[in-house]
């Protein structure tokens, strides 16, 4: 293998935590990932390594129980943790991305005090919660509710698709204060799910990710204390919109790591296996798949490098970084689908079966381009930003 592209950018910190995390990946991780797969078992002893390790919140400053890195380092973790199993890595990701950076960015200083350390530490999972079952990237339509009772909000309604759900502890909702208002109108709120009027419904049996528990989660009559509320009311959708930009660097990240690991299984069994006398890495058809697909690999790095400067970026001068999350979201997904597809094709009747990896990379892959903003969304944000027009 040759030396990854911009490893000239990485300081001696980024490339401690990056080997850090590829050391723990492969000591921990992928000895239980296939059986975890399998299963479809919440892996909470790794979580839990994972937690103490400080990857569970790699850009939540010291004070608040993070590591106090920068978005480059957390890219860096999650892309080797994904390499040997997205599961973990989605886990990893929903926890970074989603809600400690939302309470980083919006949390009072009580709130992070009392949710942020937890959940950055690895003590306590955290969950986002957006979707709705008629309502996935028209957040507008949502039809649960939030009113305001006394020093309450009464919260009743149903969300769906809600990564880590059945274990998290801590959720970060958007629900409607003001429906007439349309996304005006949407809050955000921290939900103790140990309370009364908090359950969680059907467990999702999906194709992919399958140790990352994903389910619908339910309100009926939930009093969430008014100091729960994230940010003012009204400003829940420009909370969950931000925070869905620094969400889908974390994507990239996953998607790059899993497109390395199908390339790499591909360039090794290129190498063993023999067909007509010779390896069939020396068969042009071949030699394109394995070419394209480093070619795309490094293309993809480029990009969420990109979007990790940009987001670095916004923390010093508030300069959005949607249109370089959205490409690298995008590009970095469809990389992972394509190498994914080509590894079982140079795999064969082997990248079909169980006893080889590259068949969980295929079915991983394809959520990447689903959650956090489908890939036609991706290219809506992309677009308008560029032409200016809705």
């Amino acid at each position: 293998m040759t030396t990854p592209s911009f490893e000239y950018l990485l300081t001696d910190e980024h490339r401690m935590i990056r080997d850090a995390a590829r050391d723990f990946a492969q000591k921990e991780i992928a000895p239980i990932a296939a059986e975890h797969d399998e299963s479809g078992e919440f892996p909470y002893d790794t979580i839990k390594k994972m937690g103490a390790m400080g990857f569970m919140g790699i850009e939540v400053p010291e004070q608040y129980g993070g590591a106090g890195m920068d978005t480059l380092a957390y890219a860096l973790a999650l892309e080797e943790i994904c390499k040997v199993d997205a599961s973990h890595g989605t886990i990893m990701s929903v926890n970074n991305s989603l809600f400690c950076n939302a309470l980083t960015m919006f949390g009072t200083e009580e709130q992070k005090q009392k949710y942020l350390v937890p959940v950055a530490s690895g003590e306590m999972i955290g969950a986002y919660s957006l979707t709705e079952p008629m309502s996935g990237s028209d957040a507008g339509s949502m039809k649960s509710r939030a009113v305001l009772d006394g020093d309450h909000y009464v919260i009743n309604g149903r969300k769906s698709w809600v990564t880590s759900a059945p274990v998290a502890d801590l959720i970060l909702l958007f629900t409607p204060t003001h429906p007439e208002r349309g996304h005006n109108g949407i809050s955000a709120f921290m939900i103790d799910t140990t309370q009364p009027g908090f359950s969680r419904g059907k467990k999702e049996p999906k194709l992919g990710i399958r140790a990352s528990a994903t389910s619908e989660i339910l309100f009926e009559d939930y009093r969430c204390p008014a100091e729960n509320r994230i940010g003012k009311e009204g400003e829940g959708f420009k909370i969950a919109m931000t925070v869905l930009d620094a969400g889908r660097i974390g994507i990239a990240s996953q998607a790059l790591g899993i497109a390395e690991a199908a390339y790499e299984a591909s360039l090794q069994y290129a190498r063993e296996r023999e067909a007509f006398g010779q390896p069939i890495g020396a068969f042009q058809g071949t030699q394109f798949k394995l070419a394209d697909m480093k070619t795309r690999i490094e293309a993809a790095r480029s990009l969420i490098y990109n979007a990790c400067f940009a987001k670095e970026h916004w923390k010093k001068t508030g300069e959005r970084f949607t249109l370089a999350a959205s490409m690298a979201k995008l590009y970095a997904s469809e990389t992972a689908m394509f190498c994914a597809h080509h590894a079982v094709q140079i795999h064969g009747g082997m990248g079909y079966s169980k006893e080889l990896p590259v068949e969980r990379y295929f079915r991983d892959a394809k959520i990447t381009e689903i959650y956090e903003g489908t890939s036609e969304i991706q290219r809506m944000v992309i677009a308008r930003t560029e032409t200016g027009l809705r």
